[in-house]
């Protein structure tokens, strides 16, 4: 029965979590905001810093960044604060959505071309090309870390 249980239990928590899908927008859609690039074809780096200041709120630096439909850029990412920080570049109804399913589920692990979780003291990168146009969102889904500022916006302007 023990087992049973906990096979049960596994299932549910399992079955939700792929229901909901990923940070990557889940079950293989196309995403908007782009596709992973060849980091070979990358024209521009965008440095972000994660941190966190004393008063508690956490910060992507810059938070706010644009460029051109079609570009391929590399993202070099450094987490300077001292906790987890993850960057997660989506649509902003993805973003939102995936974090709620990250406050029931703050320990899931993600390996998505559109998204890095670092250790303090850590660096990463995503190699990103943007094929649309618009206004999309990055984000740390850490449960309350978006609360506390840690989200940003990207402009794509057309070509």
């Amino acid at each position: 029965m023990k087992n049973f249980v906990l096979a049960l239990a596994f299932a549910a928590l399992a079955s939700s979590a792929f229901a909901s899908g990923n940070h990557a927008g889940g079950h293989g859609e196309k995403m908007a905001v782009g596709e992973p690039g060849d980091k070979a074809k990358a024209t521009q780096t965008i440095r972000v810093t994660m941190t966190e200041t004393d008063d508690g709120k956490m910060l992507f630096t810059p938070a706010v960044f644009s460029v051109r439909k079609g570009q391929t850029v590399k993202i070099a990412i450094k987490n300077a604060g001292t906790v987890d920080h993850e960057f997660v570049l989506d649509q902003e109804d993805k973003i939102l959505e995936h974090k709620k399913v990250m406050e029931k589920f703050p320990e899931m692990e993600h390996a998505d071309a559109n998204s890095i979780r670092l250790p303090a003291g850590q660096s990463g990168e995503i190699v990103w090309k943007f094929t649309s146009d618009g206004a999309f969102k990055f984000a740390c889904l850490i449960p309350g870390h978006y609360e506390a500022g840690m989200h940003g916006d990207v402009t794509v302007a057309g070509k």
